[in-house]
């Protein structure tokens, strides 16, 4: 029986990085089809099933395709999921459009992999950051009862897409002749097209959008309630902060986690170094630039809580665009 895939939104840093997953894991599927806005339709890709043209996704009939993986933004997959479903297609979601939907399941592969049997033609991506926490935070709930956790993002640019990449590279540009001055803060500040502070040599304490919900961002709102959706666990006490970094690929979390019972650090190291998508760094710790351009997710530093005992601390790191985004998309195709 043929089979075909589709990408939604194939010219986009995420679109593009499935294709190139697709391809390196030999996904399973006699024909291609890529989408994208009517600005890049028309152009031809060459890719592992021959040179491929970009069709407009506005007009074009997804009759045939079996399953499409979309990363297009919430608007377009609000517009079009909808009638690719219709068409007989799984769509799995890279946006948030339908995440906190309860008739659509929210999938980690590796953490909640039987969530995909209950899809109605639908499937959801999580968010980057949270995708990278669950790789470690779910194998130790399953084995202790997570309660309760607080969580620190460090967030890269490139979750912004092109547009937060250019606008680090642009001020980092901007500001590095002078160094006396980030010194004792007498430079000028670049002006922020994408973000609400400058990102070049900085720090952004607000990573996303306001959410109208006590001053935490929509990034934030997302690590509770997709953490307890893809647990099932309804009632984990979640404190987040998302940060943004000056850093172009690579989203890292510093977490600090209790449980049912006490966790001793050599049993979270147990656990997490037969945890699958997840190595466990003891000897080094591991940064956004380890992680960039893995396929896994990266652990370490695991301590012991010292305030309110029998807890655990850990930093795990990801590349965004692979396990935070594209990968874990081609990752739930395999599983459909």
């Amino acid at each position: 029986m043929s089979r075909t895939i589709a990408v939604v939104g194939a010219t986009g840093a995420v679109g593009r990085t499935m294709l190139d997953i697709l391809e390196k894991r030999s996904f399973p599927a006699d024909h291609l089809r890529l989408f994208a806005s009517a600005r890049s339709a028309g152009t031809t890709v060459d890719t592992a099933w021959g040179p491929v043209v970009v069709e407009d996704l506005a007009e074009a009939d997804p009759a045939g395709i079996d399953i499409a993986l979309f990363s297009a933004g919430g608007d377009r997959s609000r517009a079009h999921a909808g009638r690719f479903v219709d068409a007989g297609a799984v769509v799995i979601d890279n946006s948030s459009a339908f995440r906190s939907d309860p008739e659509v399941p929210l999938v980690v592969a590796g953490v909640n992999d039987d969530a995909v049997r209950e899809h109605k033609g639908l499937i959801a991506n999580p968010n980057c950051s949270t995708m990278t926490l669950m790789m470690a935070a779910g194998p130790l709930h399953r084995a202790a009862g997570l309660t309760s956790m607080v969580a620190v993002t460090y967030q890269s640019v490139s979750g912004s897409g092109h547009k937060g990449v250019d606008e680090l590279i642009e001020q980092t540009d901007f500001l590095r002749p002078d160094i006396d001055g980030l010194m004792d803060g007498t430079a000028p500040e670049p002006q922020p097209k994408l973000y609400e502070r400058p990102i070049g040599f900085n720090v952004l304490p607000y990573a996303g959008s306001a959410s109208g919900e006590d001053g935490y961002t929509d990034e934030e709102l997302k690590l509770v309630k997709e953490t307890r959706k893809i647990l099932g666990a309804p009632g984990i006490e979640v404190e987040p902060t998302c940060v943004r970094v000056p850093v172009i690929v690579g989203h890292g979390v510093a977490a600090t986690m209790w449980f049912s019972r006490p966790v001793t650090v050599e049993e979270a190291e147990s656990i997490l170094s037969d945890a699958p998508g997840l190595e466990l760094w003891t000897d080094e710790v591991p940064t956004p630039h380890d992680s960039a351009g893995r396929d896994e997710v990266l652990a370490g530093r695991i301590r012991p809580t010292l305030g309110r005992e029998g807890g655990i601390s850990l930093w795990v790191v990801g590349d965004n665009l692979r396990k935070g985004a594209a990968l874990n998309a081609v990752q739930i195709a395999e599983l459909v």
